[in-house]
């Protein structure tokens, strides 16, 4: 099936009222609706201005609809319940766009990613104790470390500031008692911490 310009200016015709996809290829025939869509977006039909033409709308069944008599004058004040009639005009509400969720930046590849806010946050009591620990802190290199001195690094290993804690190593556990309060965490206060 090719698309002649008598087939073009029907499907156009047929866009243009309000016909779905699918109307105008069972009118075109040997089309389907995937091959209207394409063709309409090839000819930048694609944005109609209205959706679809609107029906007509029949009053609901039950109560008939009441006409004015030749003989009387329809007032204005008939057709205003009275709970409006005792209300002061009030102007009408503006209604703000409703905002979506914020996406998050896509990061390109070979950059740093940022600082992700951690679930396993150490409390500050903790970090005040190993604070003053470090104050009493040996400052050992790696050579001089043992079985039994805390081997919690300190500082950054690229540079002279670097050294190891020192202190007495908790039994079982390869740093001091404050070290072992940051490093090792119970199971439910990582969960807790997570909510």
């Amino acid at each position: 099936m090719s698309w002649t310009d008598e087939r073009v200016e029907l499907l156009k015709k047929m866009w243009s009222e309000g016909q779905s996809a699918s109307q105008i290829a069972k009118e075109l025939g040997g089309v389907t609706r995937n091959a209207v869509i394409g063709k309409v977006h090839r000819l930048g039909l694609s944005n109609r201005a209205g959706a679809a033409p609107a029906a007509e709308v029949k009053p609901a069944k039950g109560k008939p609809e009441q006409k004015a008599k030749p003989d009387q004058k329809a007032r204005p004040e008939d057709d205003v319940p009275a709970a409006a009639e005792e209300r002061p005009a009030q102007p009408a509400a503006v209604v703000a766009p409703v905002p979506s969720p914020a996406r998050k930046a896509i990061i390109p590849a070979g950059q740093p990613l940022p600082p992700q806010p951690s679930a396993n946050e150490i409390s500050p009591e903790a970090l005040a104790r190993v604070s003053e620990v470090e104050k009493k802190a040996k400052k050992l290199s790696l050579m001089e470390l043992t079985e039994r001195t805390c081997k919690w690094p300190v500082g950054d290993p690229a540079t002279e500031d670097f050294w190891f804690c020192g202190l007495p190593m908790q039994q079982g556990k390869p740093y001091c008692e404050a070290h072992v309060s940051v490093a090792f965490q119970p199971m439910s206060s990582r969960r807790d911490r997570r909510r």
